[in-house]
C-alpha cells in the first residue's frame, strides 16, 4: 500500500484542502498557493534562473485535482495526483515543484506536518522554479518546523530565506525570527529582532502589536534586565491598558526599588477597579502599611473582609487589627481582636486586646485579657509575657488595687525584657501605696 493510499484513508474532510488553495495564506501571507498560478509561470520567473513552462497536460491534471478537492471529492483528487506521480520523472522542474507544493498543502490540511515539510523541501530542492515560490516555501518550512518545535531547523530555513530575500524584512517577519530565537533560548537575538519590529512600528506612528511587546518583555526577563522589563510593561499599559499590566507594572516598580511609583500605580489600579483578587488586595494593604498610611490599609482590608473578597481568617484579622492600632484607633481594633481571639489557638490576640484596653483606660478588661493571654500561652515572645504583667500592674494601679499591682510588677521583674520598667513601676506603686496609707491614718 502506497503512502498516498494511506493518506487518502486518513482524510476527514475536504473543505480544509479547498480553503488552502483558495486562500493561500494559511501559514503566512507569503506561503505559496493556488495551482492556477501555473497558467502564467513566467510572471514569477527569477532574473537568474530560467523557469520552464508548465505543459498543458500537467496543468490540466493538477487543476482537475484541485477542482475535485474544492468540490469536496478529496479521494478522487488524490487518485488524480497518484496518476501524476506515476510519471513524475517525465515532469520538468517547475511541474515537479508545483506537484510537491500541491501535496505539501494536502498533507498540511490533514495535520501531517512532517510529511508537509518533506513535500515542501522537495519544492525548494528543484532548481528552475520562480524565486517567489522558493522564498514563500522556505518561509513556510520555517513556520512548520517551528510547529514541530524543531527550532534549529526553523532557523536554518529562515537563514536561507533571508539570504535570498531581496526586500527589507517586514515587522511580522522580524517577529517570526524573534519567536524562533526565543524558543531556541537565544534571547539576545530574539530581543534584537522584536525590538527592531517595535521600533519600526512606532516610527511609522503605529501601535506595536501586543504579542510583540509581550515577547520583548519575556526576552528582557530571561536576560535578567528588570528595568527594561518595567519599561516594556509601561508601554503595555500605555497601548493596551489591561488590568493585568497595571498590576504587573506595580510589582516591577517594587522589584526595581521605586516604591513610591509602586504604591501610586497599585492605588490607581484599585480606583480603576482592577484590584479584585484577594492576593492583590493584601498587596495594596501591605503597601499602605509600608508607606505609613495605616488608616487606608485598615479601611481597605475592613471593606474587603466585609464584602467577602478577603476571607476573615486569623492572619488577615491580625493584619486589620494591627492597621487600626498603627492608626491610633484602638476602639476599632477591639471587635477585630475579639473575633481573632475566638478563632485563634494561642493567647496572641488576647495580649493585643489587653494592650488596646489599657490604651482605652478600660482597666478591668485589660486585666481580664492579660490573664487570658497568660493562661492560653504560646505568646509571640518572652517580652510579650513580660508586657502582660506590666499591663496587669498598670491597670490594677489605676484601679487603686496596689497589692495586685505590686504582685504583677514582681512577676514582670522576672522577665528580662520587662525587668527594668517593672522595677521603676514597683517603686512608684510602693510610694503611692505608702502615701495613701499615711493619708488614711491622718483621716
Amino acid at each position: 500500500m502506497t503512502k498516498n493510499t494511506i493518506l487518502k484513508r486518513k482524510v476527514i474532510s475536504c473543505f480544509s484542502i479547498a480553503l488552502l488553495f483558495s486562500a493561500p495564506v494559511v501559514l503566512s501571507q507569503n506561503m505559496g498557493g493556488n495551482i492556477a498560478q501555473a497558467q502564467n509561470p513566467s510572471a514569477k520567473k527569477s532574473t537568474s534562473v530560467k523557469v520552464p513552462a508548465m505543459r498543458n497536460r500537467v496543468y490540466t491534471q493538477l487543476a482537475r485535482a484541485q477542482k475535485l478537492a474544492d468540490e469536496g471529492n478529496c479521494l478522487e483528487g488524490f487518485d488524480v495526483l497518484d496518476e501524476v506521480q506515476d510519471r513524475i520523472d517525465s515532469l520538468n522542474s517547475y511541474e515537479r515543484a508545483m506537484f510537491w507544493n500541491f501535496y505539501g498543502f494536502m498533507y498540511y490540511g490533514n495535520d501531517d506536518i512532517a510529511s508537509a515539510i518533506d513535500s515542501f523541501e522537495k519544492v525548494v530542492n528543484e532548481k528552475a522554479i520562480p524565486s517567489s515560490l522558493r522564498l514563500s516555501t522556505l518561509y513556510s518550512l520555517a513556520q512548520l518546523s517551528m510547529q514541530l518545535q524543531n527550532f534549529d531547523q526553523s532557523l536554518k530555513f529562515l537563514g536561507t530565506w533571508k539570504e535570498n530575500n531581496p526586500k527589507e524584512m517586514t515587522n511580522t517577519q522580524q517577529v517570526l525570527f524573534a519567536q524562533v530565537h526565543y524558543q531556541n533560548k537565544q534571547y539576545k537575538q530574539s530581543l534584537s529582532y522584536v525590538s527592531k519590529a517595535i521600533e519600526q512600528s512606532e516610527t511609522a506612528n503605529e501601535v506595536p502589536k501586543e504579542n510583540w511587546l509581550i515577547l520583548q518583555r519575556a526576552s528582557y526577563f530571561q536576560l535578567k534586565q528588570p528595568i527594561d522589563v518595567t519599561r516594556v510593561i509601561e508601554n503595555l499599559v500605555r497601548y493596551y491598558n489591561k488590568p493585568k499590566y497595571w498590576l504587573q507594572l506595580s510589582a516591577m516598580y517594587g522589584e526595581i526599588g521605586e516604591e513610591e511609583k509602586q504604591l501610586a500605580v497599585m492605588e490607581s489600579s484599585w480606583q480603576a477597579g482592577y484590584v479584585t483578587k484577594s492576593t492583590d488586595i493584601i498587596t495594596l494593604v501591605q503597601l499602605y502599611r509600608y508607606h505609613n498610611v495605616p488608616i487606608k490599609a485598615a479601611n481597605l482590608l475592613a471593606e474587603a473582609i466585609d464584602n467577602g473578597k478577603v476571607v476573615a481568617q486569623e492572619k488577615y484579622l491580625d493584619m486589620l487589627a494591627q492597621a487600626y492600632i498603627a492608626a491610633k484607633d484602638d476602639e476599632k481594633s477591639i471587635p477585630v481582636l475579639i473575633k481573632a481571639a475566638e478563632i485563634g489557638e494561642t493567647g496572641k490576640f488576647d495580649a493585643h486586646l489587653a494592650q488596646a484596653y489599657l490604651n482605652l483606660e478600660k482597666w478591668q478588661l485589660a486585666i481580664n485579657s492579660a490573664d487570658k493571654a497568660l493562661e492560653r500561652g504560646k505568646l509571640d515572645s518572652e517580652s510579650t509575657e513580660g508586657n502582660m504583667y506590666l499591663v496587669k500592674g498598670m491597670a490594677a494601679f489605676n484601679l487603686q488595687n496596689f497589692e495586685q499591682s505590686l504582685v504583677a510588677f514582681n512577676q514582670a521583674k522576672k522577665v528580662k525584657s520587662s525587668a527594668k520598667t517593672a522595677k521603676q513601676w514597683f517603686h512608684y506603686v510602693e510610694k503611692e501605696q505608702g502615701a495613701k496609707q499615711k493619708l488614711a491614718m491622718l483621716n
